[in-house]
């Protein structure tokens, strides 16, 4: 089997991650992607983390040396045994039987945390919203979905500033793609805007024709090894329209992708759509079938290495 595409989602916890996972393998088909959530590779459940006074985000807390192992097996497509952690109540399911597929979509806390972590994706990506938005989304997700109360969700968040300062927020130093999504002006999760940097270790397609600024639109900001495209949360559903068609344009041979759903996102059990979302998921839908086409063609992907400018800081999160 060729091997398979590895895009990594990387941010705190609440960050969005499986949110964008879910619109691409919608797009691409079950069949075609391998989901693997580094959470499954926590070295405590629940209750021994709190016994320890350790949080997940610590590296210590988690088999990066399994992960890692994983991640190469599976990007050479072969199976792996991988751990399952139950996020219901913390604790640990029986191991499952993890084929490769042509994509590997790898979402977690710390998979950029090293160089041979990250060597092992092509994609890089970062979440950063707002931490007044994460805080609230992992609020009302943990207490949803994840069996916690609200008081407990809160403090759980107090106990993992330290952490997520020392090891989840450098990672995005690391990341191709940092997305920063936001409330448009204090109105619903529908209407996000988005701040995405766009690093040159990846070649980009480019959208500049389509962009001019003014009118509330989007704007597309030159820097030094990178580019800040902002999208507006109410960015008008026409030029949403053509953004997206310049991007399949760039990606003809896959129109069959087009009738699949993207931008759809879910705050707590509330379903909504986001054109900023949508846009981003196709960027990176973008990277993913022209990489994959790249291999198929007995190529590598292209990738730079990354120069470190300090110009993401115009992200505040």
């Amino acid at each position: 089997m060729t091997r398979a595409i590895v895009l990594g989602l990387v941010g705190d916890s609440g960050a969005g991650k499986t949110t964008v996972t879910r619109g691409l393998v919608r797009v691409l088909g079950d069949a075609h992607v391998t989901h693997l959530s580094a959470d499954d590779y926590h070295r405590f459940d629940r209750v021994h983390r709190v016994e320890l006074g350790i949080t997940p985000l610590n590296p210590d807390a988690n088999h990066l040396d399994i992960l890692t192992q994983h991640l190469k097996h599976l990007r050479r497509g072969e199976p792996v045994l991988k751990p399952v952690y139950d996020h219901v109540d913390g604790s640990f399911a029986a191991p499952v039987y993890l084929r490769p597929s042509r994509f590997l979509i790898a979402e977690g806390l710390l998979n950029f945390h090293t160089e041979t972590l990250r060597s092992a994706h092509e994609i890089r990506v970062f979440l950063a919203p707002p931490e007044d938005l994460r805080r609230a989304w992992k609020v009302k997700r943990d207490c949803t979905r994840r069996g916690y109360t609200t008081s407990e969700a809160l403090a759980e968040l107090d106990r993992r500033q330290g952490d997520a300062d020392a090891y989840i927020h450098p990672q995005r130093a690391h990341a191709d793609i940092v997305v920063a999504f936001r409330p448009e002006r204090g109105r619903g999760p529908a209407h996000l805007d988005a701040d995405v940097i766009l690093r040159d270790t990846l070649p980009h397609p480019d959208l500049s024709p389509l962009i001019d600024g003014t009118d509330g639109g989007p704007t597309l900001i030159a820097r030094e090894h990178e580019q800040l495209l902002r999208i507006p949360g109410d960015l008008d559903p026409e030029h949403a329209e053509a953004l997206q068609e310049a991007v399949w344009e760039r990606i003809s041979f896959a129109n069959h992708l087009r009738i699949r759903r993207l931008g759809e996102l879910t705050v707590g059990t509330d379903l909504y759509r986001s054109d900023s979302l949508a846009l981003v998921q196709l960027l990176l839908l973008y990277h993913l079938v022209r990489a994959r086409a790249t291999v198929a063609t007995g190529g590598e992907p292209p990738r730079s290495e990354r120069r470190s400018t300090g110009a993401d800081s115009a992200l505040h999160t």
